[in-house]
């Protein structure tokens, strides 16, 4: 009778250790694949992209940029993991503070594997539309603030400097050679930012565990909450955005469709996982921001959409 409630104790300690390890594979080995392309991406443009030819192809004026490097996200198939390693290498070859800050938070929404998972979802219709248009004008927004930041560069870490290729070398490499440094440059920034992936994931996988999906969607009954619910949800599920419009699915029901667009805008652009691969370049306040700004953005569109229109 004595081992009963130890037996009880400790086989409810394995269940909960291995719904913990189940929720940290599923959205580590979701996100591995994107990381690891957007660092093959960024090698490649190390190598191959030369900083004086990118610097004249994006344009000066700010709000111009910002809008390119929007749609440069609809050329890159990464997800918010994939991204972050070729933004910051984007920006070291020169590319505007805002338009790199609008690629990091656009690029996940509106790349060609979104595009295409969203429409089997939902289907050409205005939740596709909304997605794509109120990802781009959020990212934009926050891309054009960043701006007023007196001093862009100390936005980085010091301490975080992306792997890069020997200007010698590349002056007298073929073809090969040049595709060989790429890939290492790549494996290099795979495993730098890999670990800020893995503690990400488990964090994640922690808040499920301990701050149910139950009770968050318990909390967005009214047209307000239901969008704040859906976005810290969306936070929370840290899901590739890949297929977060088949999860949405599942709330089509149960929420407005103004809350289930603020999971599919919010959710890509920032979740825990990337909060900390945000923290592994950017300095903290910086970070704070890149969460803050496109949430409250996102919240006051979708609220607006909520309270102003009979969107069914």
């Amino acid at each position: 009778m004595t081992d009963e409630p130890f037996r009880y104790t400790l086989r409810a300690m394995i269940d909960t250790f291995a719904n913990l390890t189940t929720i940290f594979l599923g959205i580590f080995i979701e996100a591995v694949p994107f990381l690891l392309l957007g660092s093959v991406a960024s090698g490649l443009v190390e190598v191959f992209v030369d900083q004086n030819d990118l610097a004249r192809w994006f344009p000066r004026r700010a709000v111009t940029a910002a809008f390119a490097g929007g749609l440069l996200g609809f050329v890159f198939p990464v997800c918010e993991c994939g991204v972050v390693p070729l933004m910051q290498r984007l920006r070291q070859k020169g590319v505007p503070v805002s338009a790199g800050i609008t690629f990091l938070l656009a690029a996940p929404i509106v790349n060609p594997i979104v595009i295409a998972s969203t429409f089997v979802a939902y289907g050409f219709g205005a939740m596709l539309v909304a997605r794509l248009i109120l990802g781009l004008l959020v990212s934009v927004c926050v891309g054009l603030i960043f701006t007023l930041h007196p001093a862009p560069a100390d936005m980085i870490r010091p301490r975080r400097v992306p792997p890069h290729a020997d200007p010698t070398m590349l002056a007298t490499a073929n073809g090969m050679q040049r595709l060989g440094e790429a890939l290492r440059i790549a494996g290099e920034e795979f495993f730098s930012m890999g670990r800020y992936l893995v503690f990400g994931a488990a964090l994640a996988a922690s808040l499920q565990i301990l701050v149910p999906q139950k009770t968050l969607l318990d909390l967005g009954s009214g047209p307000v909450s239901s969008v704040l619910a859906m976005q810290t949800l969306a936070f929370v599920l840290s899901v590739c955005s890949t297929v977060d419009a088949f999860i949405s699915l599942s709330f089509v029901n149960t929420f407005g469709p103004s809350a289930v667009l603020s999971f599919l805008v919010f959710g890509p652009m920032v979740d825990i996982k990337s909060t900390m691969m945000f923290l592994g370049v950017f300095r903290s306040r910086i970070v704070a921001y890149l969460i803050l700004l496109p949430f409250l953005l996102v919240a006051l569109a979708t609220l607006f959409i909520n309270l102003n229109f009979n969107w069914r």
